[in-house]
């Protein structure tokens, strides 16, 4: 994922947590990443399994580098949109991540990402974060909304076959799948 997008000198305000319910019970709380996130970001992606981690930025990581999680952190809430899903209340520890950045050639143009922590998959959070991104991007002038999929990464595919995603090969090879969730 591309996350070097211009921005803007000053970040919009950030939202105030909304409450999520999930299946089984289970809550978390959505809302914008900010600057000081890189703690809970950390954390979050330590918890991650090492697949999960490659599946998300699909190369191997132990860890992230401080430019890193600062890209992942500093985000305008323009050009990059970001949120974290934290468990249980406002504060918890971060569940799931969800972005989408423009492309700097194709302003319309976003590829999104998103990542739940091993324990939280299968609650549909996942599916839900994925939804949100799309409405967001749309509302907020996006024409083609993608994201870049491992081609063994069959539960994220059949997830986005489910969402109605258009299934591309990729132009860097058949490692990767492009899954286009619109394009108007």
């Amino acid at each position: 994922m591309n996350t070097n997008a211009a921005r803007p000198t000053a970040a919009p305000a950030a939202a105030a947590p909304e409450a999520w319910p999930l299946s089984g019970g289970h809550r978390v709380w959505l809302r914008p990443v900010v600057a000081s996130d890189g703690s809970a970001e950390q954390a979050f992606f330590s918890r991650l399994s090492l697949g999960s981690r490659h599946q998300r930025f699909h190369i191997a990581l132990r860890e992230l580098s401080p430019s890193l999680l600062k890209l992942l952190t500093e985000v305008d809430q323009q050009q990059h949109v970001a949120w974290v899903a934290e468990a249980d209340k406002p504060g918890g520890p971060v569940v799931a991540d969800a972005r989408y950045v423009h492309e700097a050639e194709r302003p319309t143009h976003a590829e999104f990402a998103v990542a739940v922590a091993d324990d939280w998959q299968g609650r549909g959070l996942g599916r839900r974060l994925i939804a949100h991104v799309a409405a967001h991007a749309r509302a907020h002038g996006v024409r083609q909304l993608y994201g870049d999929v491992l081609a063994d990464n069959r539960r994220m595919l059949a997830q986005m076959r489910d969402q109605g995603a258009r299934l591309l090969p990729h132009p860097d090879g058949a490692q990767l799948v492009r899954a286009v969730l619109f394009s108007i």
